[in-house]
């Protein structure tokens, strides 16, 4: 299959194959839209169907962003019924419970929308020019796909907390630090740690990898439920004024910082 958004590559690995989705927005730092969401949830359908599969490699094209966040063009114009849709919560929740190991590969910004896509892998190895946030309470909104939940059982609650409330973005380094990346190498090494991290995962045994898995995830609570609470919330803030005005700010200003390069 082919995608507008992405790209999909495979490779052999023992007995078994592992995939490479790349995010393919290069203009735009590969910000997650619509279509993106829509391809990334297609190629997961098709990947699913192959027996074969050990584990997905998640990146992004161009070397200057992960995901820089969801395209804040679009979600200025998202209100109540979208909210209740989780269009990004959805996607991101099903990444989380594909039954084989997911590992994201992050040079550059990973922000908003972006590090949250990164937390719901499982495994996080990150380039040293890698950036994190969640500032989305900066554009009057909240982190509604999953960082309410993922981002305080990855560093704890308090941290997590100061990062939300503060959208303060953090480096490799201090990612490490708190435990929100796995490992930190070179850029140029990213994608190859990632994938050599794959192939020896697709040296285990599959279905003791899928088990640990669904084992692990049910253990840790990863729990459906706390979605409507993050839906419900969002809900509310997209059809807010204060939510226009800044998306509509962000989006002048970075016009402008464009039309001066």
């Amino acid at each position: 299959m082919t995608y507008s958004t992405i790209r999909v590559d495979s490779q052999r690995a023992g007995d078994g194959v592992i995939a490479t989705l790349t995010l393919h927005r290069p203009e735009v730092r590969n910000a997650i839209n619509k279509q993106m969401i829509l391809d990334l949830g297609a190629a997961l359908d098709a990947l699913a169907e192959d027996p074969k599969l050990r584990a997905i490699v998640i990146t992004g094209h161009g070397g200057k962003a992960f995901a820089s966040g969801a395209d804040i063009a679009e979600l200025r114009e998202r209100g109540v019924f979208e909210a209740l849709l989780r269009i990004n919560a959805a996607l991101f929740r099903r990444i989380e419970e594909v039954q084989v190991p997911t590992i994201a590969a992050i040079v550059g910004f990973a922000l908003g929308g972006g590090c949250e896509l990164a937390m719901a892998c499982d495994v996080r190895i990150a380039g040293q020019s890698a950036k994190f946030g969640q500032p989305e309470v900066a554009l009057g909104i909240i982190p509604g796909a999953g960082a309410l939940q993922r981002l305080p059982r990855l560093v704890g609650l308090g941290r997590a907390k100061e990062l939300i409330f503060t959208g303060r973005i953090i480096d490799a380094t201090e990612a490490e630090r708190i435990g929100l990346v796995n490992l930190v190498v070179p850029d140029a090494e990213v994608l190859e740690t990632a994938e050599k991290m794959a192939r020896t995962i697709a040296e285990q045994g599959p279905l003791a990898i899928r088990v640990a898995k669904a084992a692990i995830n049910a253990n840790c609570g990863t729990s459906i439920p706390y979605d409507a609470v993050d839906a419900l919330g969002q809900a509310i803030l997209f059809d807010s004024e204060d939510k226009r005005a800044r998306m509509t700010a962000f989006l002048d200003k970075r016009e402008k910082k464009t039309e001066k390069a």
